[in-house]
């Protein structure tokens, strides 16, 4: 008997070959290989909800980046024997496996003008360039053995945020809204907020969804009112009329999709016509703080010049974790008054006294007040808020009061659920400048903060050109020794 089948259903069963099964077996919800037939009858919804590997610690990622890397050094990471050789050549003892040739040159030992203490049950150090956060010590979990590739911000943003130093992978939040799908289908699953007036440095490839479907993608909220652009309906355009020029075209797509069974990209994009519509009135709502009460604003310091525009970024995204967003990224934007040009983000190759008051000023308490926040609502156990940048700096000095740029140790810290509490993992020499014990690489934090939402690192596959891709490319492991 001859049987017949369209083209794309011999493709379709083509790429179900031995190795097709074998993939589709280890997707989160059985991913693209695990689609019925497409046609619009039965079409998937790509942000649908999906099952995770095992029971999830946690429901929502925070992910506080702080661009342009600031001295964690001079935060949280103390080091008296620094102290006790400033102004000191840095000993060779401390240079072996150090790589310098692109940066500018290894200069003396320098020490902060810092006062330390000790905070919390754990007894944890914090600079007084932090004090907010410091009361938060028995909250936190730190990694104070980080290690990256590349000693540029680009590069090491990059993979910070995709874990590849190249453009073209998918952002860990993309992977995340791929593999687990949406809470909220009137919000993106993956959002991205920043302070300040452009966007991030280097922008979308760092919530892109790369070789992933680009319904994935993060969705860049802007700061103000109207979040995303061109998204508010032309004036002489009520939303009834609307509403019904919508329900006109979904008719015709249905005619037209009638015709064509095999094909969902009219029933796709009559879906994403109606989440654009949904989110005219969600998204600004999401963002609007109007309705939070003076004390919550306190709280964050939306109340003080200095930390109004950080505060008013994250109290956002408190109430987008409320509102079942799984992935916010947030970037610290400059600040006027702690440097020129890149200066002007933590990027302190000069005057760090001058730069880093400023940057912790404007973080410090709006940081302090989102934990606070989301653990007075219940929201800190369901939620991991991840504190990173894309690199440390160097013990020693550069352009007499700076810091040059150092992937060899550095400090990051998570809170949040399924974690050890007011715990420290790793740690870096005795001046700080390179990891001794138990390094973390970017790809490990990946594969922890997917662990964290019960999702298998090795088992989040997408099958590109018959190749198995995963997050953590070939790398990465879960770092085992910070989960409760």
């Amino acid at each position: 008997m001859l049987i017949k089948s369209s083209r794309r259903e011999w493709l379709r069963g083509a790429a179900y070959g031995l190795g097709g099964y074998a993939v589709s077996g280890m997707l989160p919800g059985g991913g693209w290989f695990g689609a019925p037939q497409a046609n619009a009858a039965n079409f998937l919804d790509p942000l649908a909800p999906k099952p995770p590997h095992f029971e999830p610690k946690v429901k929502s990622v925070i992910w506080l980046h702080m661009d342009g890397a600031p001295s964690t050094l001079d935060l949280f990471d103390y080091k008296p024997e620094l102290v006790r050789l400033a102004g000191q050549e840095t000993p060779e003892s401390f240079l072996k496996g150090i790589k310098t040739s692109t940066q500018g040159g290894v200069g003396k030992l320098f020490a902060s003008n810092r006062t330390w203490k000790q905070y919390g049950e754990s007894g944890a150090w914090f600079s007084d360039w932090v004090p907010n956060i410091a009361q938060h010590a028995d909250k936190l979990t730190f990694i104070k053995s980080s290690v990256t590739v590349g000693a540029t911000h680009d590069i090491s943003i990059l993979k910070l945020n995709t874990g590849d130093v190249s453009p073209g992978r998918p952002s860990l939040g993309a992977w995340v809204t791929y593999a687990l799908g949406s809470a909220n289908p009137d919000l993106p699953a993956y959002v991205v907020l920043y302070n300040g007036k452009r966007e991030p440095r280097a922008g979308s490839v760092n919530w892109s969804s790369g070789f992933l479907p680009a319904v994935y993608q993060g969705t860049a909220f802007r700061p103000g009112a109207q979040p995303i652009l061109h998204q508010a309906p032309p004036d002489l355009i009520g939303s009834e009329q609307q509403r019904e020029s919508l329900d006109l075209l979904k008719k015709l797509n249905d005619l037209r999709a009638a015709a064509h069974p095999e094909d969902s990209e009219l029933e796709a994009r009559t879906r994403s016509y109606d989440l654009a519509y949904r989110m005219e009135s969600t998204a600004p709502e999401a963002v609007d703080l109007s309705k939070e009460t003076e004390a919550t604003k306190a709280l964050y310091g939306l109340n003080e010049d200095a930390t109004k525009d950080y505060g008013t970024v994250l109290l956002r995204a408190r109430r987008l974790v409320e509102r079942g967003v799984r992935f916010i990224q947030v970037v610290s934007g400059p600040i006027e008054g702690a440097g020129v040009g890149d200066d002007a983000n933590w990027d302190a190759h000069r005057q760090l006294e001058k730069n880093h008051s400023a940057h912790t000023r404007a973080v410090d308490k709006p940081i302090a007040g989102l934990l606070a926040d989301l653990a007075s609502r219940g929201l800190l156990d369901q939620t991991l808020v991840v504190w990173t940048s894309e690199f440390g700096r160097t013990s020693y000095g550069q352009s007499g009061d700076g810091r040059d740029h150092n992937p060899w140790g550095y400090t990051q810290w998570l809170a949040g659920g399924g974690l050890k509490h007011g715990f420290s993992y790793g740690q870096t020499d005795e001046i700080g400048l390179k990891t001794v014990e138990n390094p973390v690489d970017t790809y490990d934090v990946h594969a922890t903060v997917l662990q964290l939402l019960g999702l298998d690192h090795l088992k989040t596959i997408y099958l590109k050109a018959g190749r198995a891709e995963r997050p953590t490319v070939v790398y990465g492991k879960v770092v085992k020794d910070i989960l409760a």
